[in-house]
């Protein structure tokens, strides 16, 4: 059978009326990182051409992001800690400590099911109360979806919808105005971005989303989507969580390995509109799909969402117009043969492990003091921390003898060094 393809749900004019071939084939970087070397099954990343969507006005097409080609885990191999997504990070322009600065995240409300009136399901409970504040965003290459966050002004999208462009057309609901609005930031990393529109442009009945913690996401619980999929505005669907922690390509080719997975239709034109679950609250935003390749762009029941509590850290921060860095190690690791602790098979030169004095075949046992049982825990390690924090790394070198190590972590490069 054919293998699945990956597709961003980014504008659905795009993958109906202008879809490139297939990205060529690529040899892996440290920025794509192999999770499964001989998998039997495989992702590319590619823009197939989409069913044929209801008639509409048209639009030119948004430009699709790099080609990513990565694998579905299913076994060992490398892990590329240097490009590990999200985590911790420091906002602002700076070069150095001193100058860093922070910006509060975004609060996580408790969120409970909704208790439907009589006669009403609790989907359309959840509709009513969350679509007045999903939009439609237009930029000028194509389209996508947002919602309101924090106030009547902010609103969060997927940074491949913006896609480079710093003023965009915002449209509430398909009678509403189309309303000019700036964008205040990107993050290519966590697949973000914040548009601004003006003082009282939103209508009185859009009310901002809030945010529950991810964290406390499980498989099975019910969600919702809500978005504008082949250019149909405000279209829900439903469904379930169908797994957590799934490493997805970010579009500046590092990846965001923290997603949600859900079985709810996402389909192009879905991309930045919000995952709500069964309380109305936003657990994440929904940003790519998997479709089954053989020509199919459609939705197979495997949709990706990046989480609320990314959301809750990044989006403040964008909206501030703030750049923001995040913790570098600069490895590439992979399983220990012995199966305790994670063997560094690169280190990427000038980079912190380097300057530390670690070497290819170390293994690495536990940083600051936490075991290290598989690669992919050197990643969450680096990911909990901030630029410039110092880690404490336990590794058995090559002799066979065990030391300690202090690395001080950098800033990681925008774009992954190769």
């Amino acid at each position: 059978m054919p293998s699945p393809r990956h597709l961003w749900s980014g504008s659905w004019r795009e993958e109906s009326e202008k879809a490139p071939p297939p990205a060529p084939e690529l040899p892996f970087t440290e920025a794509e990182e192999d999770l499964a070397a001989g998998a039997a099954a495989e992702r590319t990343q590619v823009f197939q051409r989409a069913p044929a969507g209801p008639p509409a006005a048209p639009a030119p097409a948004v430009a699709p992001p790099p080609p990513y080609r990565r694998a579905i885990a299913a076994g060992a191999a490398a892990s590329v800690v240097a490009v590990t997504a999200v985590g911790g990070w420091m906002v602002g322009t700076h070069d150095d400590r001193r100058r860093a600065s922070t910006t509060a995240a975004l609060p996580a409300l408790p969120s409970t099911p909704v208790k439907p009136r009589q006669g009403q399901t609790r989907a359309s409970k959840v509709y009513a109360n969350a679509s007045p504040a999903v939009v439609s965003i237009r930029t000028g290459s194509g389209s996508g979806t947002g919602f309101l966050i924090n106030d009547d002004r902010t609103i969060a999208t997927n940074a491949h919808v913006i896609d480079g462009a710093s003023n965009v057309t915002v449209r509430f609901g398909p009678t509403g105005r189309d309303i000019p609005a700036e964008v205040k930031g990107t993050d290519p990393s966590s697949d973000l971005a914040v548009v601004r529109i003006p003082a009282g442009a939103a209508p009185a009945s859009a009310k901002p989303l809030k945010l529950a913690d991810s964290d406390q996401v499980r498989i099975g619980d019910q969600v919702f989507a809500i978005g504008n999929p082949f250019g149909l505005d405000r279209t829900l669907t439903e469904g379930v969580i169908s797994g957590l922690a799934r490493a997805i390509p970010a579009p500046n080719n590092y990846e965001i390995d923290d997603a949600l997975q859900t079985d709810a239709a996402i389909n192009p034109g879905n991309s930045g509109g919000p995952l709500l679950d069964s309380g109305g609250k936003v657990i994440g935003v929904n940003s790519q799909i998997e479709t089954g390749g053989g020509g199919s762009a459609g939705n197979v029941g495997i949709g990706f969402a990046v989480t609320s509590n990314t959301v809750r850290q990044v989006i403040p921060a964008l909206a501030q117009g703030k750049k923001i860095d995040r913790a570098w190690l600069g490895i590439t690791s992979q399983p220990s043969a012995t199966g305790t602790g994670a063997t560094l098979s690169q280190i990427t030169p000038g980079g912190p492990a380097e300057e530390a004095g670690l070497q290819s075949g170390d293994v690495v046992l536990s940083i600051d003091g936490t075991q290290i049982r598989e690669f992919s825990d050197i990643s969450r390690a680096v990911n909990s921390h901030q630029p410039y924090d110092e880690i404490k790394a336990n590794v058995r070198r090559s002799t066979g003898e065990v030391q300690d190590v202090t690395v001080t972590l950098g800033v990681r490069p925008q774009t992954p060094i190769p």
